[in-house]
This record gives structure tokens, C-alpha cells and sequence, in this order.
């Protein structure tokens, strides 16, 4: 009896596994038609139920299905073959064309819409890039996967995260939606919106974007990311912050694999450190060498407690020092007037080198200066930290006040950033306007200035000196003009006006009463009134 039970127990098992195949490749068959019917491939358990007028088929243990190109694998399955629907349960995985595979607990899915939802440890993969999710609605035909319970993406060393996310396979896309953070090696990006690319790596800013990295902070709302390349474009006029610095620009674009950035369009870019701003149209910089090049228009301000420095040419370049030096000679010129409060350091090849003293400002063509106490014309200029030293070369004129001085080469020192001595060599020419067409005059090889809180208060010409001065009375009428030539001139002057002049050594001169001489005729050589080259105001540099 045992041994008939079993015989009947395999005929009968054996006649299900039979027609479980068979019922299969009919169904197979049958569906062949039309390509939206879901197949179940395999399965080590199946059942066939009929209820009403629905047609239920449910299959356990590897369970492998099929609708077109798409398979799934999963547990156990429930597919409701007249509304064309199934529930699959237990380490669920959709294989959507070999490139996008999903994983899940739980899968919902309307064959029909090619619709799925799946929920409870959710992870979509599309060989690029890793989603994971409490539950997600993916619809196979679009390939677009929708969250809305939180979501993070990991892709390469990048992980990003937000409360709702939309998934685009055919493009690699996902669109991040509030609560955005995105956390690299690099930096960390936080917004509302972002689309990110799993394929090429970009991140795309739409909306306001801070970015954070090391010490540099970036506030956007346009541009992207390339962080294969380490590339960056930032639109709408971002606001960049790095340690020292400030920038603000139409449009700023980073390659932080050269360190190097340009920005554009009404650029604004403050040096904290050595308190210089620079306004220009277009500013390049290189992170490792610290060096800014700005062009287009460019005007730079090194900043004072009342008295900034204005200064406009056609192109501002700053760098390091101690950079400069190890392909040319620069040497450092310091101020003969002693002084407690003195900034000028000098440094060594060996001395050490502080931050705020290595620094060079180079303007090249059309260079314009100034302050309310000082004004200066040149060709071009070069600055130095170390000596605090404007050097102005090629016919540059300085004015102070009612002077005016010229020469081939100007030297001004600056002590806490105001104008402390001035010194010309070769031509040097000093004029002040006294009167309608009357000017004092002091010629020689060079000349000395000297300033007290900005305003000149002694010159000292030297080398074959020559000079015309127009004698004033106590009511400062004029009372006669003096011709004059002396190995040292010393002019001394007093609420900027000149008061005393002293002729020392080999002096030769000749004095006119004012009603003898012709003012026209009183004029030294080389002599020219430059006044409408003067720089009147601050405005006039950013027109210039």
C-alpha cells in the first residue's frame, strides 16, 4: 500500500510539473500576439486560479518573468492575467533592457502602462550611478523614476541626497527637488533643485546654490559643475567668497584642476588682506602662482581710512614676490626719511617672507592715480608691499594740490598708504600755479618731495637746479619775479601755498620787478602745464 501511495503521489507531481510547462508555453504562445502580456518563465511552485471572471496565476521560488525586453526576478509572484497585473514579493529585481536594474522587498506592477511601484529598500542602478529610496513609482516605458519619501544617489565619490527625486534613464538624469545636499571630497553643495547627471558627472545649478569648499563659498543660482573635469560655470552674478577674497561677476568660470578662474562682466574683486578692491570687465587669476590679471576697463582701490587710492590703466596684473624674483631682479627701495611707524620691510633671499609683504601690483598703458590729496599720470607702474613704493615710468606727471612735478621717472612712498616722499630723476620739474599765468618753477636732475599727512610740504631739487619764483607781500600781491639757478633748491610750502625759497651753493640769479617782464617769457624749459591730463575726480577713472 506505502508503495502505491508513492507511485500515485510521483505520477500526480510529475503530471502537475507537466502541465505547469505546458500551460506555460500555451500562455507563451497564445501571447505571442501582442507584446504587453507578462510571462512567467520560471518558477519551482505554480498555481493556476480562476475567480469570477478573473484569471490569477501565482508562482514561488525564482521566479522569473517576462514582458517584452524587461525581466523580473523575484520570490513569489501574483499576476492577475485578465487586468494584465502583478504584486511580487522577497528580493525583487527588475532587469529593464541589461542597463537598469532594480531592486526592492516589493514590487506593484501594471503591465498594461508598463508602471511600477516598489517600495522597501529600494535600489536603482544604472551602471553609472546608485539610487536608493524607501519606495519609487518607475514607469518602464519613459524609464523615469519618481520618490518622494527621500532618496540618495551615489555616483563616483559624489553622494547626494534630497526629499524628492526624479530619475530619467534614457539621459542618465536625476532632477533633485528640496533639501538638497550634495557631499563630494571636495565640497560640499547644498540647494533646492539641482539636476545631476550620472554619466558625465555635471552637476546643473537652476536655482540658489551655496557650494562650499575648504575656504571657498559660492553662492549661485546658475551654472554647473563638471566633476569629472573639474570644471565650473556659475551664472547670474555669483557671489564667491575664499579665505581673503571677495568676487562678484556676471559670469565666473573655475578649472580647480589648474587653480585657475576667469570672470566677467562688471567684475568686482576685494582683497581683504591687502585691502585693494578691483572693478574691471574681465579678471583672470591662478590659485597656485595668487595672481589676479584684470582687464577691460579696470580700476583698483587700495582702501585708507579717509583717503583711498584710486588707480585706472588698461591692465592690472598682481602676483607674489617672491614669484617675481626667481625670474628677475627686484630691488627693494627704501625711504632715506626714517621712521618709527616706517611699513618698509626689507627681506633677504632667505628672510621671511610675510603674506601681506609679498605682493607686486604691475598697470600697464593709460595708468592714472587718485587720491584726494595726491593725482598721477604714467605709461605704466609697478607697486611693491615690501617698500609700500609706486614707481611710475614714462612721462608720468604727480600733482599735489596747486603742484604739479614731472620727470622720466617718479618714485612715491607711501607710509600707512598715504603719499610720504616723492623723488624724480632725470628732468625733473616742479611747477605751482600762482596766478592767472604766473608759475614758480624749479628745475633739476632730481627732485625730493616730501608730504606731512598727505600734503607737500618741502621740495629739494639737486643737479644743475634752476627756478622762477614770483615774490608775494604780506597781502599776497605780487611784488616781483626772481630768476635763479643754484646746485640745491629747497622750496618750503605751508597751507598749500609756497612760502619760503632757499638757494644753496653757486647761486645765480636775477629778480624782475612785475611790471618789466612778460609772464609768457617766464617759463623754465621742457616747461608744460598738464593740468587737463589731471585726473579731476574719482569718477573720471571708471570712464576712462
Amino acid at each position: 500500500m506505502k508503495k502505491y501511495n508513492a507511485i500515485v503521489y510521483f505520477l500526480c507531481a510529475s503530471f502537475l510539473f507537466i502541465n505547469a510547462s505546458l500551460f506555460a508555453q500555451q500562455t507563451s504562445v497564445a501571447d505571442s500576439s501582442t507584446h504587453k502580456k507578462i510571462i512567467i518563465l520560471n518558477a519551482e511552485r505554480l498555481n493556476y486560479q480562476k475567480k469570477d471572471t478573473a484569471e490569477y496565476q501565482s508562482a514561488a521560488g525564482k521566479v522569473i518573468i517576462r514582458q517584452d525586453a524587461t525581466l523580473f526576478y523575484t520570490d513569489s509572484v501574483v499576476l492577475n492575467k485578465t487586468t494584465n497585473q502583478l504584486e511580487a514579493f522577497g528580493h525583487v529585481r527588475i532587469n529593464d533592457n541589461d542597463s537598469i536594474n532594480t531592486y526592492s522587498d516589493y514590487l506593484r506592477y501594471s503591465g498594461n502602462e508598463k508602471k511600477a511601484y516598489l517600495s522597501g529598500n529600494v535600489k536603482l542602478t544604472d551602471g553609472h550611478g546608485t539610487l536608493t529610496t524607501p519606495d519609487l513609482d518607475y514607469d518602464l516605458n519613459t524609464h523615469i523614476g519618481i520618490y518622494t519619501k527621500t532618496g540618495k544617489v551615489v555616483s563616483d565619490k559624489s553622494v547626494l541626497t534630497s526629499k524628492e527625486g526624479y530619475y530619467y534613464g534614457e539621459t542618465k538624469d536625476v532632477y533633485f527637488k528640496k533639501d538638497v545636499v550634495m557631499v563630494n571630497p571636495d565640497y560640499t553643495m547644498k540647494t533646492d533643485t539641482l539636476l545631476f547627471n550620472t554619466y558625465t558627472n555635471i552637476a546643473t545649478f537652476i536655482v540658489p546654490t551655496e557650494i562650499i569648499s575648504g575656504k571657498r563659498k559660492i553662492l549661485t543660482s546658475d551654472g554647473y559643475y563638471d566633476m569629472a573635469n573639474k570644471k565650473a560655470y556659475f551664472g547670474k552674478r555669483p557671489h564667491i567668497i575664499d579665505s581673503t577674497t571677495i568676487l562678484d561677476a556676471d559670469v565666473v568660470a573655475f578649472n580647480d584642476s589648474t587653480q585657475e578662474s576667469e570672470a566677467s562682466g562688471n567684475v568686482v574683486y576685494k582683497d581683504t588682506a591687502q585691502g585693494v578692491t578691483i572693478f574691471s570687465n574681465n579678471l583672470k587669476s591662478k590659485g597656485n602662482e595668487s595672481s589676479v590679471l584684470a582687464t577691460q576697463r579696470p580700476v583698483m582701490v587700495i582702501k585708507q581710512d579717509k583717503d583711498s587710492i584710486y588707480l585706472a590703466a588698461d591692465t592690472f596684473f598682481s602676483s607674489k614676490l617672491s614669484l617675481l624674483r626667481k625670474y628677475r631682479n627686484v630691488p627693494v627701495i627704501v625711504d632715506s626719511v626714517p621712521s618709527r611707524d616706517d611699513s618698509v620691510v626689507v627681506l633677504n633671499d632667505t628672510a621671511r617672507q610675510d603674506s601681506a609683504k609679498d605682493r607686486y601690483i604691475e598697470a600697464y598703458y593709460h595708468v592714472k592715480i587718485f587720491s584726494d590729496s595726491l593725482q598721477a599720470v604714467g605709461d605704466s607702474l609697478f607697486y611693491s608691499s615690501q617698500d609700500s613704493a609706486f614707481r611710475l615710468f614714462k612721462n608720468p606727471v604727480v600733482w599735489s594740490r596747486e603742484s604739479q612735478v614731472s620727470g622720466d621717472t617718479i618714485y612715491v612712498y607711501t607710509l600707512n598708504k598715504k603719499p610720504r616722499r616723492m623723488y624724480v630723476f632725470e628732468n625733473a620739474l616742479s611747477i605751482q600755479k600762482v596766478g592767472p599765468d604766473f608759475y614758480n618753477q624749479v628745475k633739476g636732475r632730481t627732485i625730493n618731495g616730501y608730504f606731512i599727512d598727505g600734503d607737500l610740504s618741502h621740495v629739494r631739487v639737486k643737479g644743475n637746479s634752476e627756478s622762477i619764483y614770483y615774490a608775494q607781500d604780506d597781502s599776497s600781491k605780487f611784488i616781483g619775479v626772481n630768476r635763479a639757478t643754484s646746485d640745491v633748491i629747497d622750496m618750503y610750502f605751508a597751507d598749500h601755498e609756497l612760502k619760503k625759497v632757499v638757494f644753496r651753493s653757486n647761486l645765480q640769479g636775477t629778480s624782475y620787478p612785475m611790471r618789466q617782464m612778460d609772464p609768457a617769457d617766464m617759463r623754465l624749459r621742457s616747461f608744460k602745464w598738464l593740468d587737463d591730463r589731471r585726473p579731476k575726480t574719482k569718477y573720471e577713472l571708471f570712464g576712462n
